[in-house]
């Protein structure tokens, strides 16, 4: 028998985001974040600014507690 090169089939260095259906997956949900944002935005912006802080201050959480990953415990 002849050897094959698999070297196409291993996964790609850098995880799922780098990958072709991660940011696919990205690219979806960016849009869907769109729209949703688009059909709600009356109740974004006339509503009051509390829901507008909210999400806000929950995105940030999100993305400052994120640099503990991967470190030391």
């Amino acid at each position: 028998m002849t050897e094959h090169d698999h070297s196409e089939h291993e996964p790609r260095p850098g995880g799922f985001w780098k990958s072709r259906t991660g940011g696919v997956l990205i690219a979806f949900l960016m849009a869907a974040a769109l729209l949703l944002a688009y059909e709600h935005r009356v109740h974004i912006f006339a509503g009051g600014w509390f829901p507008a802080i909210l999400l806000a201050v929950c995105a940030g959480m999100h993305f400052f507690h994120h640099r503990g990953h991967g470190g030391q415990s």
